[in-house]
């Protein structure tokens, strides 16, 4: 039997073992997913465990991502640039890094079928779920990126990634990548109503925080009739920013797709099988979406 982890801290409330599991039990692969709370002061002991138990893969959650680089033999283009890791796959002690999380942001995107390659997208954000979301939609060949920031201190951190991005990408399509503050409001409305897709990648509107009653944009922000709007938030199920956009007749998902999909992702890259996100969304995920 092949044994999975998730490496993090803390973990216990993870839907991972649950889908995992699932996806073994139905698609008949003889394989366990189980979890291994690991702090950083423990990240170098359970790297080592993992590897001479034979374990065949992991997941890796906060706050190991970053520093789980530094364990790695080969990492992905996405986890390279964004220098984070959430899936690793053990081939015979060689360790190969990943970020899916990008991977399951362009899986949801295609759910409206809109077409990131060529398009053009309004990020709100520079964290880390707006950076997987950036480098995404660079490689995959969007056209524009708008990205907005809160902080002088979030854009001076995300620069020298846009200029690594460019660099990257110069051999195939370099896309528009632009940095302007969420406080600018007429740039924001500006982006806002030339982009197809716009996502909050901000952590406002994030239930059990002080922002959980609260919106990055107003009301006014949601002119674009034809837009698709994406929040990386899946608690609550509909935050303020998507309740503005579905009010505003716009189409809408929460980040539970994008959970789903990044997990899928994994899924395919241990196994070489597409996981059965039908079954895993109406078994696992259907009272959340």
């Amino acid at each position: 039997m092949q044994k999975y982890y998730l490496i993090g801290s803390p973990i216990s409330h993870s839907l991972s073992p649950a889908m995992h599991n699932l996806s073994f039990r139905t698609l008949g692969i003889d394989a366990e997913y189980g979890l291994r709370e690991t702090g950083l002061d423990r990240l170098a002991e359970s790297v080592a465990e993992l590897k001479s138990e034979g374990a065949a893969g992991w997941n890796v959650t906060m706050p190991c991502k970053r520093a789980m680089c530094d364990f790695c033999d080969e990492l992905s283009p996405e986890a390279l640039i964004s220098r984070s890791v959430n899936t690793v796959r053990n081939e015979n002690g060689k360790l190969f890094g990943y970020s899916t999380d990008g991977a399951g942001f362009l899986r949801t995107a295609s759910e409206f079928g809109y077409p990131v390659k060529s398009g053009a997208i309004t990020l709100l954000g520079t964290g880390g779920a707006a950076i997987s979301i950036l480098i995404a939609c660079a490689l995959e060949g969007a056209e524009r990126i708008h990205v907005f920031y809160n902080r002088e201190s979030s854009a001076d951190r995300i620069r020298p990634l846009i200029t690594q991005l460019e660099e990257y990408t110069k051999k195939s399509h370099v896309p528009e990548i632009t940095l302007e503050s969420l406080h600018d409001v007429t740039a924001l409305d500006s982006r806002a109503q030339s982009t197809g897709l716009i996502v909050n990648a901000t952590s406002v509107g994030m239930a059990g925080t002080d922002l959980e009653n609260m919106s990055p944009v107003s009301n006014t922000f949601f002119v674009n009739k034809n837009a698709a709007v994406i929040d990386a938030i899946y608690n609550p199920r509909e935050t303020v920013f998507l309740k503005q956009a579905r009010e505003a007749g716009l189409k809408t998902k929460n980040g539970l797709s994008m959970l789903l999909y990044q997990g899928a992702e994994a899924f395919r890259i241990w196994t070489g099988q597409d996981m059965p996100v039908r079954k895993i969304r109406q078994d696992i995920f259907y009272p959340h979406l």
